[in-house]
């Protein structure tokens, strides 16, 4: 067997079971996965997936024009009038659940 060496890294206790349940339905153990991401970062000689921010981000009010204010008031408007629509509360309970909450 290789040399080994240890890594201590913190991570939020619902970030881990949540992967290392799906990691396991897998067959792969949490050392194999994290060895997997480091042989890639190797390979990829970077992260080996993108990082960036999502293109569906919440709008920030302080950095729209009048313009751009108007367009995502109407955007939300359409979305009503075509029905596009869902109840608050499983709104809330979606983003409780993304993070964690």
């Amino acid at each position: 067997m290789a040399k080994t060496s240890n890594l201590y890294a913190r991570i939020e206790p619902d970030v881990k079971e949540q992967a290392e349940s799906i990691l396991s339905a897998l067959g792969i153990s949490a050392s194999s996965a994290i060895t997997m991401f480091y042989k890639q970062i190797i390979l990829q000689r970077g992260i080996p997936f993108e990082v960036k921010l999502p293109e569906t981000s919440v709008p920030d009010l302080s950095r729209m024009t009048q313009q751009q204010l108007d367009a995502e008031l109407e955007k939300g408007y359409t979305d009503v009038v075509e029905g596009r629509t869902r109840p608050a509360g499983d709104v809330f309970a979606s983003i409780r659940k993304d993070y964690g909450v």
